[in-house]
């Protein structure tokens, strides 16, 4: 099995979106020893914006579509930035959403091409944001990736630490309640 680990976080360390995608791999590592992790880092080795030259060429590929199609289970590091996803990974989805390898176009519709995928993203927000808040209108980040997974046919789960610039007590929180959810995670 083949897990591909991404974070996109700029803030190294003292992110705690890095923090959650990190335990999210440990846990299913611990849970299955044969597992194949691969580690991309956003900002540390970014892509650069999407251009012309980044469509997949011939031979219909490219090698970041070709290590997400290669892998079984995808852990995404998503902190909220500006209501939305950063453009680290924003970068990374554009390559990974190809018409006629992760989607195709019907009569009825666009057509999602890889379901068979698990998809686990570990979402940091530094405010309140979830749907019970006065500001879940400015919530951009997991309706988006909710949208482009769909779009490919993936249905992900989601992991949410949320609070976490609000204070040191409410980010301590966030991070036992991802803690909580990391346990219950099956392998």
């Amino acid at each position: 099995m083949k897990l591909l680990h991404i974070d996109s976080a700029i803030t190294g360390d003292g992110s705690v979106s890095r923090q959650v995608t990190a335990d999210i791999v440990k846990r299913l590592v611990e849970s299955n020893g044969s597992i194949e992790v691969t580690h991309r880092d956003l900002a540390a080795d970014p892509l650069g914006h999407f251009t012309l030259a980044d469509l997949p060429g011939p031979s219909g590929t490219t090698p970041v579509l070709d290590e997400f199609l290669a892998s079984d289970v995808i852990v995404i590091g998503a902190p909220m930035y500006n209501f939305t996803v950063p453009s680290q990974l924003k970068s990374w989805i554009d390559r990974i959403l190809v018409a006629g390898k992760t989607f195709s176009y019907s009569e009825t519709g666009p057509v999602g091409l890889v379901g068979d995928k698990r998809v686990i993203i570990a979402i940091a927000r530094g405010g309140f944001y979830g749907a019970d808040t006065p500001s879940a209108a400015n919530e951009h980040l997991q309706t988006y990736l909710t949208g482009v997974f769909g779009f490919i046919g993936i249905k992900p789960e989601f992991i949410v630490a949320e609070g976490v610039m609000v204070g040191p007590e409410h980010r301590e929180a966030a991070l036992a309640g991802a803690g909580q959810t990391i346990l219950a995670l099956a392998a």
